[in-house]
């Protein structure tokens, strides 16, 4: 059992202290008081929960929720879903008497809006449950109902849930609420949403396929969006394209102002950053940049980019085409068919998975018989017989497959897919069993997709259902009010 949420804080704008050029955020209140002996309380939160910086604003702005990712020093994350709004505050300066009015001398006061965050700190990564346990917690706070703050917060931490199997758990913050979390059956298989459907919306099939070959060839990755959640969802799809492999480098979805200085760094990483850094992004010579606004990447010169072998590269376009473009293969017939309707976008963003699970099947079949047990205790030590396993596939000289080799990903793939004793899911039952069949339906597109479809299916129930139910409060989601009182 995990808990659901480890830390409850509340960020403001702190109006003593102010940087050299934008204002600073100080923790105003945070819950529990002490740290959990094995989560640490994240440190530089009030950067994160404010990328852009801390700034306050002559009009009251929307609120907004995003989830930062912070990684600590045993290299654990830890989600930060971040709910901001803006409070009325009084500016004492204020400014002098309008246009068309009599001077008098007097300098009236203006009113102005300071940011504030609530943030939820977890190790788990369940982004629509805290978007939904902060936008009630936030509404009750508004409308100043009969529910005691502090039960609320201590019911949120006090929660405890299964960290996988498929496991059902329904509680209560109590405000009249019913919130059902169900846990993916392996904690292995990444949990997307719609992410992985909407970067391929976003870019488009050959732009995601090179950033895809750019983090699995260990190369540095730039996103930039003028939405920090568009950020976050970008660099949770291109890392879960990469299953079974796990990405081992610097992963900061959402980069804060203040810490630009890391785009410096020698190692790859996948990071995201505010449009409005825009130009000093352009700047990196050895960074691809994608322009999740604008639908383009930008490959410098200095870059040579492995792409996938063939045939395995123009497969996965086609796959791709016919699951992201249903209607390709009749739009030349002078009497199309009728037009059904499109999968559910999570559904599709499935459907997108599965394709890239056939390719790391494909890819990667046969790697157990290239390695080699060298201890067995204390612990097992295994070598992966690199040179044979190009032989075997004829791709001894192939630059693609042999950077993917030589990374830290695919020892770590290696390290935990090698012992003979291990957990297994969807991608070891491929492995084993359907190459084959992947291979004899390269050739015939319906049974290609009936197969990414069965794979969707069970990468779908995976994903198992996170659903808020409210009884008392009619609606979580009227998050924009006038004259809100200061927390």
């Amino acid at each position: 059992m995990a808990r659901l949420a480890d830390y409850f804080i509340v960020v403001g704008y702190d109006h003593e202290k102010t940087g050299p050029a934008e204002g600073l955020g100080k923790i105003i209140q945070r819950f529990p008081q002490k740290d959990w002996e094995d989560t640490p309380f994240p440190q530089g939160i009030e950067l994160f929960c404010q990328p852009g910086g801390w700034q306050l604003s002559k009009e009251r702005k929307q609120p907004t929720f995003f989830v930062v990712v912070l990684t600590d020093i045993d290299s654990e994350r830890h989600y930060c879903s971040c709910l901001t709004f803006y409070e009325a505050e009084i500016n004492l300066q204020g400014t002098k008497e309008t246009e068309g009015e009599e001077e008098s001398g007097l300098i009236a006061p203006a009113e102005v809006f300071a940011p504030k965050s609530l943030v939820l700190v977890s190790r788990l990564d369940y982004p629509e449950i805290f978007r939904a346990c902060l936008g009630l917690i936030y509404t009750v706070y508004v409308d100043s109902l009969n529910v005691s703050l502090e039960a609320l917060i201590a019911n949120l931490c006090s929660c405890l849930v299964p960290a996988s199997g498929g496991s059902q758990k329904l509680f209560s913050l109590g405000a009249g609420d019913r919130q059902l979390i169900q846990t993916p059956l392996h904690d292995s298989l990444p949990v997307t949403g719609t992410s992985v459907a909407l970067l391929f919306q976003q870019l488009g099939i050959q732009n995601v396929l090179s950033l895809f070959c750019a983090v699995l060839t260990e190369n540095k990755v730039l996103f930039h969006s003028a939405s920090f959640q568009r950020l976050s969802d970008a660099c949770r799809a291109l890392e879960s394209l990469m299953f079974p492999l796990k990405y081992s480098y610097p992963y900061i979805p959402i980069l804060p102002a203040q810490l630009l200085e890391v785009l410096s760094s020698p190692t790859p990483f996948i990071i995201g950053v505010h449009s409005v850094f825009r130009n000093d992004i352009h700047e990196l010579l050895d960074v691809i940049i994608a322009d999740l606004d604008g639908g383009t990447i930008k490959i410098p010169e200095c870059i040579h980019l492995s792409q996938l072998p063939e045939p395995l590269l123009h497969q996965t376009q086609m796959a791709l085409s016919l699951v992201l473009h249903p209607d390709l293969e009749t739009a030349d017939y002078a009497f199309p068919p009728p037009r059904t309707a499109l999968s559910h976008t999570k559904m599709l963003d499935k459907e997108v998975r599965a394709i890239f699970l056939r390719l790391f099947a494909q890819l990667f079949q046969g790697y157990r018989s290239c390695l080699q047990l060298i201890r067995i205790h204390a612990e097992p030590v295994i070598h992966f017989h690199k040179a044979a396993f190009l032989g075997q596939r004829g791709l001894i000289e192939n630059d693609f497959l042999t950077k993917v080799l030589n990374g830290m990903a695919f020892a770590g793939f290696v390290s935990e897919r090698g012992p003979p004793f291990r957990a297994c899911d969807l991608f070891d039952e491929l492995v084993a069993f359907e190459v084959e069949r992947i291979k004899a339906d390269e050739g015939n597109p319906p049974k290609m997709i009936k197969h990414v479809r069965e794979l969707a299916e069970q990468l779908f129930k995976n994903h198992g259902c996170n659903v808020l139910l409210l009884r008392k409060i009619p609606s979580c989601w009227n998050l924009f009010r006038e004259g809100e009182p200061s927390w």
